[in-house]
């Protein structure tokens, strides 16, 4: 009856289609019409409602976080706040299986399109992720010893400066053992745009560039610590080693203005080595960056 009203629930949670071209209509118009604003606000506001429905009416199941309402991010002197609220959209918990999908909302970003895409984005995110828990689960009943499954997301703002605002998600799943990923998105809160990797560059010699740093940080942490393993194409011991990062790497950038790049566990190395980040020097990367508004 639980499992049966939750899904009910999620499916009146309506998300745009094609939202990743949402997205880049945003970023290229800077902001969307005043009209387009008025039509997403009006619908985010029927969504938001819809979400705050489920989670009241499961007491015990689903609630509201009580730093709902915390500020997590300002804008000094430009009198926009830009918050970041967390929503405990679902918990569930039957014997040995448990689930806590905790999604970031992102408010007072002047562009209504790249907000609301976000949001949408981080909602649909964890509707998938619960439906697949769901669908794991009813497979593991079907064997009489049954067995654990376990699913938590959440996310950590990894910058808050006056200009960016970083937020990481993560997914942790668990059975047997447990898998981490990551995914990041980086705001210019000024200009209201969300930045990507590829923008970042004159053109895709980054993909090069900082591939080769990240292999020499690799070789360097392992000759200071015989702990660490990583996996590097052409070594003797690698099996599917580390040779590029993709196009869209994950990364953030820093308070201090570097670039992170992220990799998730047991992408590069060892899962005990769990999440591996690596700082690129601006030095590597001044050549070909677009300009230094950013990366410093």
């Amino acid at each position: 009856m639980i499992k049966k009203m939750i899904h009910e629930n999620l499916e009146k949670i309506e998300i745009p289609e094609e939202l990743d071209q949402v997205v880049y209509k945003a970023i290229q118009r800077g902001s969307a019409s005043n009209e387009r604003v008025i039509k997403m606000r009006k619908w985010s506001r029927n969504l938001l409602t819809s979400v705050a429905a489920l989670t009241i009416g499961f007491v015990g199941i689903c609630n509201i976080s009580p730093t709902f309402a915390d500020t997590i991010s300002t804008i000094p002197g430009l009198g926009v706040l830009v918050k970041v609220i967390t929503f405990d959209q679902i918990k569930y918990q039957e014997d040995t299986y448990e689930a806590t999908l905790n999604t970031p909302i992102v408010e007072g970003l002047n562009n209504g399109a790249l907000q609301e895409a976000l949001n949408n984005k981080y909602i649909e995110e964890n509707k998938a992720l619960f439906e697949q828990f769901e669908k794991d689960v009813a497979h593991m009943k079907t064997y009489p010893e049954g067995g654990h499954l376990g699913i938590d997301t959440g996310y950590q703002i990894k910058t808050d400066s006056e200009q960016i605002l970083s937020i990481g998600r993560y997914v942790v799943n668990t059975a047997a053992s447990s898998s981490t990923t990551m995914t990041y998105d980086t705001i210019d809160k000024q200009n209201e745009i969300l930045i990507t990797l590829p923008s970042l560059f004159k053109d895709s010699s980054y993909i090069e560039l900082i591939s080769e740093n990240i292999k020499e940080q690799m070789r360097t942490r392992m000759a200071q610590d015989n702990s660490l393993i990583y996996w590097i194409e052409g070594d003797p011991d690698a099996i599917d080693g580390f040779n590029k990062i993709s196009a869209n790497q994950n990364f953030y950038i820093t308070t201090e203005g570097k670039l992170m790049i992220s990799f998730d566990k047991y992408e590069v190395g060892p899962g005990v080595m769990g999440i591996q980040e690596f700082e690129i020097p601006t030095t590597v990367l001044q050549n070909i960056l677009v300009s230094n508004t950013y990366i410093k």
